[in-house]
């Protein structure tokens, strides 16, 4: 049986010990960390894989929903509150379930179980070659191994490969969702770069064909994670 990565956030000492206990009863589940507040719990998501992160809401300094506004996070997300007002912003954020305290062991399990379909489907899909791309009035193919990087101009991105560059209107979210970042990866907000593609990096930037971009610190920890895991 594959096992899966968990984390909690949780800044409730009592809460934190239930859902733990939880975790441990699964067999699927490895639980890699607790935090009780949002920011460290942050740092580690942006420097470790996690498949399913249980997360509280009402936090200090930096509240569940907010985390999920302010950053992609890759988990899937199992929201744990006892505010049941948030869960159509939690369900517009994309997470996999809301649990509301204070919840059984079977609703726990209904959640787990959902996160486990999902990713078992995940784990056995093969990585995309190709995406289509959105462009004047047409959507053109575009083979991921062609693209070197994608720049954000204004309101337009701008795919280079070897032979072309292509103008879109879809925005950098919607090629996150589409392409794996261990295949090209948000380093700014205005730039993705395909991994396989760069020269070198040095002194925060990245070379690649005969451009130098930037690595920004929002995504320099994923972007370093994924590069060192390859060296």
């Amino acid at each position: 049986m594959d096992k899966y990565t968990c984390v909690i956030i949780e800044d409730e000492p009592l809460a934190l010990e239930k859902t733990k206990g939880f975790v441990e009863k699964v067999p699927f589940l490895h639980l890699s960390a607790t935090f009780d507040n949002a920011l460290t719990g942050l740092a580690y998501l942006n420097s470790h894989k996690v498949d399913v992160l249980f997360l509280d809401i009402n936090m200090d300094e930096l509240s569940g929903i907010e985390l999920l506004e302010s950053t992609k996070i890759n988990s899937h997300v199992i929201i744990t509150t006892a505010y049941q007002e948030y869960a159509l912003k939690g369900y517009e954020l994309k997470i996999t379930d809301y649990l509301l305290k204070p919840f059984t062991f079977n609703r726990f399990i209904q959640a787990v179980n959902k996160a486990q379909e999902n990713l078992s489907y995940r784990h056995s899909e093969p990585a995309p070659e190709f995406i289509f791309v959105k462009t004047e009035n047409r959507l053109e193919k575009i083979m991921l191994n062609e693209i070197v990087y994608i720049e954000g101009m204004r309101d337009y991105r701008r795919i280079h490969t070897p032979t072309k560059k292509i103008m879109t209107l879809q925005n950098f979210s919607e090629f996150e969702k589409l392409i794996p970042p261990g295949v090209i990866c948000r380093v700014h907000k205005s730039y993705m770069v395909s991994l396989s593609k760069i020269v070198s990096v040095e002194r925060g930037r990245i070379r690649i064909a005969d451009q130098l971009i930037p690595i920004s610190d929002t995504y320099k920890d994923v972007f370093y994670h994924l590069i060192q895991s390859r060296a």
